[in-house]
């Protein structure tokens, strides 16, 4: 397990996607042969897109031949609508970039029968060859997409009723009105993001900073789901100074004194302009 300490949110944020675009690029995708991504939504992540966009616009990267697998979307929230996810990486990350819309994968919150579409959710995966990197974000009390405290550390695509505590965090995108924000979702398992080769989980801001000590300092437990992620064999941790406030000194001394290590990660940071000179 890798913990990567930045001092601030845009540093975190860049150092992620400077992580991202070199897995790409060094998969060398192909129409034959595709890089598959999991993809969080929220405000954690969006610092990361706009790298990512940055980087296409660019000419450094192309996800032309890159599959993306959503971790989640609210159940009866029309796909239109501007707080559905669908709406949110549209919005913020897929047009702005050069994915096949038939590639970028969203659990439809609206299906008429919503447990066969989390089975052909799991499905598509598995027929995509699985998740080479799965990027996800947390909550306050560790949950990792939409699998609240208490949910199975071997848990499945399923229909899931969201915490309170999560309706109450997420009001405020809905007019802080407690009675607009869905009460359900459609959610990636723990056990789904743990079938992925590689796991990179952003964590930023004070407020994630108990759940981060829970994920990185204390045991297994299903009531802090992302705690599941120390026993998977590449994890990565990516946070910010605010969020390892309830860690150990010695815990951040010690993850600080890697960051030599980590760095070699992302620098240097690879371009697919260098792959097409060494074609050419």
């Amino acid at each position: 397990m890798r913990l990567v300490i930045l001092d601030d949110y845009d540093l975190a944020s860049e150092w992620a996607a400077k992580y991202i675009r070199n897995r790409i690029i060094q998969f060398k995708p192909s129409a034959e042969r595709y890089f598959t991504l999991g993809l969080p939504t929220g405000s954690t992540p969006y610092g990361c897109y706009q790298k990512l966009i940055e980087y296409h616009i660019s000419g450094d990267i192309s996800f032309k031949h890159v599959k993306t697998f959503n971790m989640d979307e609210y159940v009866g929230l029309p796909r239109a609508h501007p707080e559905s996810y669908h709406s949110y990486m549209w919005n913020n990350f897929f047009k702005h970039i050069d994915i096949d819309p038939a590639n970028a994968h969203i659990l439809d919150g609206n299906a008429k029968d919503l447990e066969a579409e989390c089975q052909a959710y799991e499905q598509k995966i598995s027929a995509a060859g699985g998740i080479e990197l799965f990027v996800g974000g947390i909550g306050p009390d560790g949950h990792i997409a939409f699998n609240e405290p208490g949910s199975s550390l071997v848990s499945r695509t399923r229909v899931k009723t969201l915490a309170k505590d999560t309706i109450v965090a997420n009001a405020r995108f809905f007019g802080n009105d407690l009675t607009k924000v869905p009460s359900m979702a459609l959610t990636v398992g723990v056990g789904t993001v743990m079938n992925a080769k590689e796991v990179m989980i952003l964590i930023t801001g004070a407020h994630k900073a108990f759940a981060l000590y829970k994920a990185i300092e204390e045991g297994v437990n299903h009531m802090w789901t992302v705690s599941a992620f120390q026993q998977h064999p590449r994890t990565i941790f990516v946070c910010n100074e605010d969020a390892t406030l309830e860690l150990r000194v010695k815990t951040v001394k010690y993850f600080k004194g890697l960051m030599h290590v980590h760095n070699r990660l992302v620098d240097p940071v690879l371009s697919i302009k260098d792959q097409q000179k060494e074609e050419n």
